[in-house]
């Protein structure tokens, strides 16, 4: 009997595969760590290898919680990060690490690009702005900087693609990625246009043949299944990039009406429904992205910050480290635990929070590699309380700057990512953004939103729609409506927020400048 859907989620630091059964509901899981290197000159690279050795692990521990587990699966789907260049050979060898979606280093050739005349027309077809983390550069990077591993190189891969090829032995992408890179989001379809513009016409042979998850499915091969400890021949399925799959698990897509989504984690996604082409909002900044989602004629419109709770971490880390240099016992998890007390206690809109806090500067709603977090507006009387307040309404003032780059403010979203977790940070982002907030009780809405798409493609439902009737709109949780207080206060301090923003721009290259003569001095010291 075959009544388990196995969803693999392979993030930047973490990889999980997860067990539902055909109803949606989560039966188990296997988490493992996956490791990064962070290089000089803002490289972020990653291992092929690890990548996949680590996936057929989780997928081994899960067939060590589930009883009959290989002869229960009906199908594996996978999604994974998002952007990122992952170069194998003729042979399906990896060729160079992998360039991620934190890698800034086509930094310059994004600029270049997006400040051409043919940018606008790029734009217009993909209806996505152009930053380093995107293929289209970082395939120009590689061909500069790693020109024998670039010409060494069949095929590029987003991550999932990489782990797709190893469990199947095929050659694909996804219309998500696909599209918004290289694409046209009408017709879903390669644009020899948008490839020429990104000056790769003489390597479209590089660029892997998209294929729609929810009608196609692959085969686990010999050699995957036994790395894996599944069944041969069970069917694969190649999910959308991971923010759509969660997006789709979070509650996204509804079966009728529009709506929009955040996903606050690491980074900051901000996404609207769109059901028709032409209600797709082209920003005059080409700024944002428009991706496919597994439903004909259906769209998501986002607008992502580089980094979205790490503005968190990194005042978690201030304080403990703080704390640790006078060696108070206090651990990371405690100061967590009492940031919602501080924040609660705090007036409203008292200090303005830029939440750049990523080296790789902003891409959402406007492109600046070199942008940088800040507060304006600190004076003596404030304490951690206040600082705490402004970082968690820093996120929020960043989703509002998102949403109105897209057109409008949505009068409803779903909320997922670790400001789910968070009673403040919810209600501060919900009067933010003036809508009304849902979560959703599942846990894993990437995996999940993988595994939904193969419980169409394998036919247990007829359509998306019958899907999301049974995964996703029994989990939804009560409506949390803004405060009308805390409305009020936001949109005052909106139009600050954003002018902040605007004005720091300079600030920020010269800045950008004084750390690049800094590294040279440095480096001819050491010649």
């Amino acid at each position: 009997m075959t009544d388990i859907i196995i969803g693999i989620d392979a993030g930047t630091s973490v990889i999980k595969s997860i067990a539902f059964d055909l109803q949606g509901n989560q039966l188990d899981s296997a988490t493992v760590k996956n490791e990064y290197a962070l290089l000089d000159g803002g490289g972020a690279e990653q291992s092929l290898q690890q990548t996949w050795d680590k996936t057929a692990h989780t997928l081994r521990a899960l067939s060590e919680k589930i009883d009959d587990l290989p002869d229960r699966v009906a199908a594996v789907a996978v999604t994974g990060q998002g952007d990122g260049t992952w170069l194998i050979d003729k042979h399906g060898e990896a060729v160079n690490n992998a360039l991620l979606w934190l890698d800034a280093r086509a930094a310059g050739i994004a600029e270049t690009i997006s400040a051409s005349a043919s940018n606008r027309r790029r734009f217009e077809l993909t209806g996505t702005g152009l930053n380093a983390c995107q293929q289209g550069p970082q395939l120009r990077w590689l061909k500069q900087h790693r020109a024998e591993a670039f010409s060494n190189a069949s095929y590029a891969f987003h991550c999932k693609d990489w782990l797709y090829f190893k469990l199947t032995g095929d050659i694909a992408t996804d219309p998500s990625e696909g599209i918004f890179s290289f694409g046209d989001f009408r017709t879903r379809a390669y644009s020899p246009e948008v490839i020429d513009s990104l000056g790769l016409q003489a390597h479209r042979n590089l660029l892997p043949e998209m294929i729609e998850g929810t009608q196609v499915t692959g085969s686990l091969h010999a050699d995957a299944a036994r790395a894996c400890g599944l069944r041969h021949g069970t069917p694969v399925v190649l999910g959308y990039v991971d923010v759509v799959c969660t997006a789709l698990g979070s509650g996204l897509y509804a079966t009728a009406g529009e709506r929009g989504c955040s996903i606050v984690g690491s980074t900051g996604m901000h996404m609207k429904l769109v059901r028709e082409a032409e209600h797709i909002n082209l920003n005059e900044d080409c700024t944002g992205y428009t991706m496919c989602m597994p439903v004909p004629g259906v769209w998501a419109q986002m607008q992502s910050n580089m980094s979205a709770t790490l503005n968190i971490d990194w005042l978690l880390d201030l304080i403990t480290s703080l704390l640790g240099d006078f060696d108070a016992d206090i651990s990371r998890a405690q100061v967590l635990a009492q940031l919602d007390n501080w924040v609660g206690s705090a007036a409203p809109a008292g200090l303005i929070y830029q939440p750049y806090i990523s080296e790789a500067g902003e891409r959402g709603p406007f492109i600046d590699t070199n942008a940088r977090a800040g507060f304006v507006g600190l004076s003596t009387h404030h304490r951690i309380a206040e600082v705490s307040r402004a970082v968690f309404e820093g996120l929020a003032m960043a989703a509002r700057d998102c949403y109105l780059a897209m057109g409008s403010l949505p009068a409803e979203i779903t909320l997922s990512g670790g400001a789910s977790r968070s009673q403040q940070l919810m209600n501060i982002i919900s009067a933010g953004i003036e809508a009304n907030v849902q979560t959703i009780t599942r846990e894993e809405a990437g995996a999940a939103g993988a595994a939904m798409m193969a419980a169409v493609a394998i036919g247990h439902y007829g359509t998306m729609d019958d899907c999301v009737s049974q995964w996703v709109d029994p989990l939804m949780d009560d409506l949390i409506k803004p405060q009308r207080e805390l409305v009020a206060a936001y949109r005052e301090l909106y139009p600050a927020y954003a002018g902040a923003h605007r004005a720091m721009q300079p600030v920020w290259r010269t800045l950008a400048d004084m750390r690049t003569l800094a590294d040279r001095t440095l480096a001819d010291r050491h010649l």
